[in-house]
């Protein structure tokens, strides 16, 4: 045999499961990237984020899987979709000799973690949240080990092997990158990012653009991520927005603060750069758990957090005109966040499916 087939064929075979929304994916996408050697293959549900942003990078499986929300009825048509789906996700498994596994959560992630269990397949779970989703709850007992975004999402993980990593970024959070040349901002101008996930978010943008003027007014740049949600936005030179946009790392690096939703990508791509942020949490994400990332955000000196409502365009036009009249304000905030920022989750994660894989192979 050519030696090169036999190394091909020595590599640790690892099957991602990430689907549905950017929180999934991208944080899956971070820690694939820190696995250059490995054999990687990807598991998503049809017509999903991950179609465009994994099918060129990995061979991608589909399954059809769904949310448990609903009437009694759609609940049991939900649990036989489930049944269903861990017997071909099984299958994938035992033909594909995968060696570990890895979910990021999300619907896809129980019947994988039940078919992963039955073949005796390490599995590696990765949960972003403060407060841990249904399926890390129910089934992260199951996992080889549970890494953590948030220190306090343990005390809701009783019995679970859990190990805090942080929750993982793109590479390029962690290096310099140059501001995009269609964003010809001044240096010391001071830039506004906001950020309403990848889902967009209208509540959001509407209490943006009703407080936009003023922040003109005083000098700043506004970026603009809406998610394709532009009723109302005003138009300006020095107003941009754009449904989405890739290049976020050099947007929130250039940045003198943001707005955002809470979700744990978001705050794990701000707490990356030191940006500080006004936080505005989706109010109607599961058991508010963007409003509960929001608040260990804001524990560790990061910015504040207020909820999306009309009565709060006032505090958030006023917060947005002191903190630019007050920049030792927000590079104090930026400080703390640089300060307690963890290491490189990517890498982290990387190293325990590492050294998962080798113990499993001993």
């Amino acid at each position: 045999m050519d030696t090169r087939a036999r190394a091909t064929v020595s590599l640790p075979r690892l099957l991602v499961a990430a689907s549905g929304t950017g929180g999934h994916v991208f944080p899956a996408l971070a820690i694939a990237e820190q696995l250059p050697d490995w054999q990687i293959e990807w598991l998503g549900v049809p017509d999903r984020m991950e179609g465009k942003l994994v099918q060129e990078r990995y061979p991608l499986h589909r399954v059809a899987m769904s949310g448990w929300q609903g009437s009694p009825l759609h609940k049991l048509r939900a649990l036989a979709q489930l049944a269903r789906a861990t017997l071909q996700v099984r299958q994938l498994l035992k033909s594909g000799r995968f060696d570990i596994v890895l979910t990021t959560g999300g619907y896809i992630a129980a019947p994988t973690i039940l078919a992963a269990r039955s073949l005796g397949v390490p599995v590696l779970l990765h949960e972003s949240n403060r407060i841990p989703g249904k399926v890390t709850r129910w089934l992260g007992r199951f996992c080889h080990v549970v890494a953590l975004g948030m220190a306090e999402a343990a005390e809701h993980l009783p019995g679970v092997a859990a190990q805090v990593v942080g929750t993982p970024v793109r590479a390029e959070f962690y290096r310099p990158q140059p501001l995009p040349a269609d964003l010809p901002i001044p240096d010391g101008d001071p830039l506004i990012v906001v950020m309403g996930g990848s889902q967009g978010a209208r509540g959001l943008n509407r209490m943006v653009a009703a407080c936009a003027a003023a922040w003109l007014e005083a000098g700043a740049w506004i970026v603009h991520l809406t998610g394709g949600s532009e009723a109302g936005i005003p138009i300006h030179p020095r107003y941009r927005s754009f449904p989405f946009r890739t290049d976020v790392a050099a947007l929130l690096q250039r940045a003198t603060f943001a707005i955002s939703r809470a979700g744990a990508m978001s705050l794990a791509e701000l707490w990356a750069t030191a940006t500080p942020a006004i936080l505005i949490p989706y109010p109607f994400a599961a058991e508010d758990h963007q409003y509960q990332n929001a608040l260990a955000f804001v524990g560790r000196g990061g910015g504040v957090v207020m909820r999306e409502s009309e009565e709060h365009v006032d505090l958030l036009r006023q917060t947005v005109l002191t903190w630019l009249a007050q920049p030792q304000v927000v590079a104090q905030m930026a400080a703390h966040l640089q300060a307690t920022a963890p290491p490189n989750a990517s890498k982290a994660v990387a190293h325990l499916l590492q050294e998962i894989c080798q113990s499993s192979a001993r």
